[in-house]
């Protein structure tokens, strides 16, 4: 699988036994951490993403959630769940990275 961000690549190149440890903890948690569907951990992963101001991480989420055969309007209602939560300008940081990605696709 493509890196979506080249200073991804950079980090598994420069720090390979980290990455390996990285990756061996989300394939533990994402695929064998419990009984939710795919689709439902990616949308998860795009909400923490967007909620916690992520930028890198929720276009990488996005990215993966649309290959795991996410919609437009799953994605849409995920980052909307973040107003009454973390409120407007969280939702419009995240609703600004996806609307990039969306204009750059």
């Amino acid at each position: 699988m493509k890196d979506v961000h080249e200073m991804f690549t950079r980090f598994k190149e420069e720090f390979p036994r980290v990455y390996e440890g990285h990756e061996a903890l989300g394939k533990e948690i994402h695929v064998q951490g419990g009984p939710l569907p795919e689709k439902v951990r990616w949308l998860i992963k795009i909400a923490v993403s967007g909620a916690s101001g992520h930028r890198i991480s929720l276009e990488t989420h996005i990215v993966r959630g649309k290959e795991a055969g996410l919609t437009d309007e799953e994605i849409k209602h995920a980052l909307l769940l973040l107003l009454p939560t973390v409120g407007f300008p969280a939702f419009m940081e995240a609703y600004s990275v996806y609307s990039a990605m969306k204009a750059g696709a």
